[in-house]
């Protein structure tokens, strides 16, 4: 089966969050299955010199936005083809993907993700100028949503369309009169079409357009055909979960595991379990200026700062938890007033909190490894990656019972303590007072029940969230709607 993704980011060489990472272990995991699988993003700034690649085809000047090129490279770490859309005028410029220098989006990205969507479209007709014909289009997140709607205004022959959300609340909303320069029918600015809240919504556009919806968790798949999760857009979803399919988001544990972590002080794995965390432990307080004290629970938050992460819970429930002993170490960056916050917070408790602002890769194996506790107190979350890696370094989360959190962690309860099925701890209600508790009663085990503790640990490293499991359900999927 030969596979199209069409995605705007993917590690290692840009990312902002997971989808980087789903792209980056996804397509592997379907081309171990035996899946013929191109990966196509646009070529910002400097990828086609880190991926080698080459110009392979002219796809002329569409959208008005000047000449684009086809580039063919190599994705660092897995070695599928990449596919490059090069257009400078769009693409080559300092600054993150969606965002300029200075944090503001780019006034232009209804055009810059527009030429996405129509190049995976473009890619996938039958007279692809690649002599390559996808049997399935994939995009992902609303950058990629016009591919389905492009496709259907050609007319074409054309491959099966699959739309995965990887999160609501990112609608690619944009003037409505952006329509002409996109080069869609007028009449596709309609209820049943493109259009939200008097704008043009690409996610929207994926939504109506694709053959098959998926998201990232089957919790969020649910929750995202009801208000508030839907955005707005819970009607159309509920009308289409005959076609909607939430299948969870893997871990690369190739990336991803303790055992052979370059970045992390001291590798360890079932056998030296205890010993391991301790080393890393120690070396995390070390480097984050912490004091040494093996014996304080060590919180580890990474996350973007803001109101959807529930770091805002955290910020009302440290007082309280740094009065019973625990440290806290936090990396992330995201709305500026939680960043001063937390910066205050670590000037202030200098002994017990440390704050990095951005984002540092070997930071986080590094917190994984060194934490005894990973904090999550996400008001809503698709699916999340960052509890599934915790729980594979031994780092038990503690996490709001929503979306994927509530798929991927067991609470530790009665009956799961028992059967020895509890993998973290669990809590009801998106509170301060809620997390505060589930927070204490993870203190409350680490110290004063060591072996539960040691117990939960296994329970949760034993964990199989590898990616071959997802990649199965998606050729599954992929194999319904094939022409």
């Amino acid at each position: 089966m030969k596979i199209l993704f069409a995605v705007p980011e993917l590690y290692p060489l840009v990312k902002t969050g997971g989808l980087g990472d789903v792209a980056a272990a996804l397509p592997p995991a379907l081309a171990r299955a035996g899946a013929d699988v191109r990966v196509l993003m646009p070529a910002y700034r400097g990828l086609a010199e880190q991926s080698r690649a080459k110009p392979v085809a002219d796809l002329g000047q569409p959208l008005g936005a000047g000449p684009a090129t086809l580039l063919e490279g190599r994705i660092p770490d897995s070695g599928l083809a990449l596919w490059l859309i090069d257009n400078p005028a769009l693409f080559d410029r300092d600054g993150g993907p969606y965002l300029t220098p200075d944090g503001a989006d780019w006034p232009d990205n209804g055009l810059r993700f527009a030429l996405l969507g129509w190049a995976a479209a473009r890619l996938s007709r039958t007279d692809s100028p690649t002599g390559w014909t996808p049997d399935i289009v994939h995009g992902h997140d609303w950058q990629a949503g016009l591919t389905g709607a492009y496709l259907k205004s050609w007319g074409v022959k054309r491959p099966g369309i699959v739309f995965t959300i990887h999160n609501m609340v990112y609608p690619g909303m944009f003037p409505p009169d952006i329509l002409p320069r996109l080069g869609l029918p007028e009449s596709y600015y309609g209820i049943d079409g493109l259009e939200y809240w008097g704008h043009v919504s690409y996610l929207k556009a994926g939504l109506v357009f694709a053959d098959k919806l998926t998201t990232v968790s089957p919790t969020y798949a649910r929750e995202i055909t009801t208000t508030p999760h839907g955005c707005g857009m819970e009607g159309i979803l509920a009308e289409r979960t005959q076609d909607l399919t939430g299948i969870l988001n893997g871990a690369d544990y190739a990336v991803w595991n303790p055992a052979d972590d370059p970045a992390i002080e001291r590798t360890y794995d079932d056998s030296d379990l205890e010993a391991g965390k301790a080393a890393n432990k120690a070396a995390l307080q070390r480097r984050l200026g912490l004091p040494e004290q093996p014996d304080a629970p060590l919180m580890a938050v990474i996350s973007r700062l803001s109101e959807q992460k529930g770091m805002d819970l955290l910020l009302a429930a440290l007082p309280a938890l740094l009065a019973q002993g625990a440290q806290l170490a936090l990396l992330g960056a995201g709305d500026k007033k939680q960043e001063d916050a937390f910066t205050a917070l670590a000037a202030a408790r200098p002994e017990q909190a440390a704050v990095h602002i951005g984002y540092s890769e070997p930071l986080a194996h590094q917190l994984m490894a060194g934490a005894d506790l990973f904090l999550m107190p996400s008001r809503f979350e698709p699916c999340g990656l960052t509890q599934i890696y915790a729980m594979r370094y031994g780092t038990l989360p503690v996490v709001h019972r929503t979306g994927g959190l509530a798929d991927t962690v067991t609470d530790a309860g009665y009956d799961s303590l028992l059967t020895g099925a509890a993998t973290g701890f669990v809590f009801e209600q998106p509170s301060a007072a809620a997390f505060q508790w589930g927070v204490e009663r993870a203190l409350a085990v680490y110290r004063t029940q060591p072996q539960q503790w040691r117990r939960i640990q296994a329970a949760a490293r034993q964990r199989n969230f590898g990616w071959d499991a997802a990649a199965a359900d998606y050729l599954s999927l992929y194999r319904q709607i094939r022409p």
